[in-house]
This record gives structure tokens, sequence and C-alpha cells, in this order.
């Protein structure tokens, strides 16, 4: 699915020359699970951020599913972010004037896609992840848990083949954590292929690979031979706040 050969990405902040990101080379193969740690400051989020064409490299080569992003000009790279891709941040990023439903549907509204698909759409995948109930819900009617649950759903409602997760679980308690990372894991069993970065080592085993950057490096890699189970954690969480009951 994603191959990334040399690349590198260097900002100029008027004073000096930042090399965010330093020669890296890596894939990703279709159906895998990838969580991204390293120090803040190392390189992950200026990854996600050329992964999920919202900035482009200074050098080397990003192809997705074959195609070579950097040939792209920017219209057909924002219909190959919009067709293949979803994203999932720590901050959420819902329109506070929008109620549930209508923030799930954006993708589809900028895809061009009829009212009434929308909805049923909307619908389903809402009702994936247990919020159908709230689709008229605003915004700051929600848990934190509820919102990142909705910036799921609109992650996921026009199919994308890859869904990028920037640090998904930072703003969240640890039930809440464990609830979003399962939904994480149950995506994966259908086939989504996930990058996540977070900071979380936890979080991270929860995955089937993980990948560690330091100062714009990619400096190893290594495989989850037994991922952890999100459920399992939170009923473990959950038992243990019963105890100190």
């Amino acid at each position: 699915m994603i191959t990334i050969d040399s690349l590198s990405k260097t900002y100029n902040t008027g004073i000096l020359m930042v090399e965010a990101l330093k020669d890296v080379t890596m894939s990703v193969e279709d159906g895998d699970f990838l969580a991204v740690m390293g120090p803040s400051g190392s390189g992950k989020s200026t990854l996600m951020n050329i992964l999920g064409l919202l900035d482009q490299p200074t050098g080397g080569s990003y192809r997705l599913d074959g195609v070579d992003t950097g040939s792209l000009d920017e219209d057909q790279q924002a219909a190959l972010r919009n067709g293949k891709i979803g994203f999932v941040f720590q901050n959420f990023n819902l329109l506070p004037r929008l109620n549930t439903q209508r923030n799930v549907e954006l993708p589809l509204v900028y895809a061009g896609v009829s009212r009434g698909e929308r909805q049923t759409r909307a619908a389903a995948v809402l009702q994936s992840v247990g919020l159908l109930s709230h689709a008229r819900h605003l915004p700051n009617e929600l848990s934190g848990g509820q919102k990142q649950r909705v910036a799921i759903a609109r992650a996921m409602i026009n199919r994308p083949s890859l869904l990028l997760a920037d640090e998904p679980t930072g703003n969240l308690d640890s039930a809440s954590s464990y609830e979003i990372m399962a939904l994480f894991q149950d995506l994966h069993r259908q086939g989504s292929t996930i990058i996540l970065v977070t900071h979380e080592p936890e979080i991270a085993q929860l995955a089937r690979q993980i990948i560690y950057f330091r100062d714009g490096r990619l400096v190893s890699s290594e495989k989850v031979e037994h991922p952890l189970d999100a459920r399992d954690l939170l009923e473990e969480w959950r038992q243990e706040q019963g105890e100190l009951i």
C-alpha cells in the first residue's frame, strides 16, 4: 500500500533550516496496524502529514497504492486524499455548530454525494461506533470518548483504505482510551490499514508493529508478536476501579 524511499522534509524558519525528516525509507502493507512512537520533535507528525497528503516532502518519494504522490497536482492529491485516506486527530476537529450526523457526513458533502445517500451511510457508520442515538447531539453535548467515536465515524464514512490517527487517545481517560482502541482493533480486523501515532507504550502494544523515530530518523522497527486486546484492558481497568471503591 505505502512505499516511502529516502523521504526528507526540511522547514525554513527564516532563521535556520530544520530537518524534520531525514532519509526515511519504509513500507506498509495492506491490512497493517502500525504504531509510530518517538519523543516530541522526532518527526512523527511530519510523517503523518506527508502520508495524509497535507504536506509535501522536500526530497524522496511517497507512493500510495502504486501512485507516485509527488507527480500529482493539488486537485489530484485532494481527490486521492478524500477517496483513500481517513483522519482521526487528538483534538477531534469537530465543527461545533454541526450535530453528530452532519459532522460525520462532511466528507460526503465534499465528495458530492446526494443527501439521501449521506444520511444512510452516516446512520450506518454511527451505528457501528455505538452513537446512532446521539446523531442529533452537538459536540458540546458529548464526552471526550464520544467525540472521538464521531471523529472515527467521520474518518470511515468514505470507506478509506488507509486510516491515519494522530494521538487519538491523548485527551482521553483510560476507559475511553481502551474503548477507542477497541474500535481501531475492530476496524483492523475488518481489513483497514491503520497508522497511529502515540506516546503511550501500552497503546502501542495494541498494534501489530511499532516503529520508532528520533531526530527525524526511523531508528528501529519491531513486530508485536502478541498484541494486547483493548477490551481485555478495559475489563481489567473496570475490575480495578471496582476494588478501589
